[in-house]
């Protein structure tokens, strides 16, 4: 994910420009450094960005800078996140978290296809209302209960739902507050050629998701014994490649409960083998069953209300 819209790029020579955020505002797309971006939402306590990046192995990575408190989804790829001295790899499901005045760098060495990210932008009033613990994290690892609601904001922007990019927005922060505590992505020292095993593993998975897919099957995909495998996934990632697995296919339900198929087909058009099995999860996941879900797509405002103060 490079080139965040809101943030400053600094020059080679130390020199800083501001970024496009000042005409994508107004809810134009523009490309930037390979960022293609929109505003989908702007108020002032909170604004919601799309960002498609097409950044890939060698291109040149800038020193950039949050200049707002971020809460970045990523719907689709791979990037990593370097920033004070910690190095992330984010994939599909995992959550980037902007601190303000921070500077970082975002590359692209382990993925040739780019990336795309859903982003919270916030107010410093609304942000000092949970950005204080938020704040000591750098990026969460891809977790069920968040997600989900990821998913239900993509969804929002496409206009596939009767609610408000604001109030989902506020709700992913509230659940992410509220489940984030003891899961930051944690940073470990891995060598570069692990790091790039594990995000390919990630890509695949993703891929193999609704399929049968087993521990050797992605260990094997990457030239690693699956003890080996394990170890390496988790410590990059944060998740281990089960959970990775059963989370995608959580993702991609989340997408379909939007629409009008049916929940069966669903459950095992995303590699769920058995029906029950699929509700038991989602609703651990959501808090909600997967009817209740497709309900709250679709503007149930009393199952959202119920949710925000679940999460408060």
């Amino acid at each position: 994910m490079c080139a965040y819209l809101e943030c400053d790029f600094k020059h080679s020579n130390g020199s800083r420009r501001r970024s496009a955020a000042g005409w994508a505002r107004h809810g134009v797309w523009g490309t930037l450094s390979g960022m293609r971006v929109s505003v989908l939402h702007s108020s002032r306590s909170v604004s919601v960005l799309d960002y498609r990046c097409d950044a890939k192995p060698g291109d040149a990575a800038l020193d950039e800078q949050h200049i707002v408190f971020s809460l970045s989804y990523v719907r689709r790829g791979s990037f990593g996140y370097r920033c004070g001295g910690s190095a992330y790899e984010l994939v599909a499901g995992a959550t980037l978290i902007g601190k303000t005045g921070d500077e970082y760098r975002c590359t692209h060495d382990h993925h040739a296809e780019g990336d795309e990210c859903l982003s919270f932008q916030f107010a410093e009033d609304t942000a000092e209302s949970f950005g204080g613990t938020l704040a000591t994290f750098g990026a969460v690892p891809p977790l069920p209960s968040v997600m989900v609601l990821g998913e239900l904001a993509q969804q929002t922007a496409r206009g596939e739902t009767n609610l408000g990019l604001d109030e989902v927005a506020l709700l992913f922060a509230a659940r992410l507050l509220r489940v984030a505590a003891g899961t930051a992505q944690q940073v470990t020292h891995v060598p570069e050629r692990d790091r790039r095993r594990a995000v390919e593993a990630a890509l695949f998975l993703d891929e193999q998701s609704r399929g049968t897919v087993n521990l050797e099957d992605a260990a094997s995909q990457v030239g690693l014994s699956p003890f080996h495998f394990l170890r390496v996934f988790r410590g990059v990632l944060g998740v281990t490649p089960h959970q990775y697995l059963v989370r995608t296919r959580l993702r991609h339900a989340a997408r379909l409960l939007s629409t009008d198929a049916p929940i069966t087909d669903i459950a095992y058009g995303v590699g769920f083998g058995d029906l029950s099995n699929f509700v038991r999860t989602f609703h651990r996941a959501a808090g909600v069953s997967p009817r209740q879900f497709r309900k709250l797509s679709r503007g149930d405002r009393n199952i959202l209300q119920e949710r925000i103060a679940s999460s408060s």
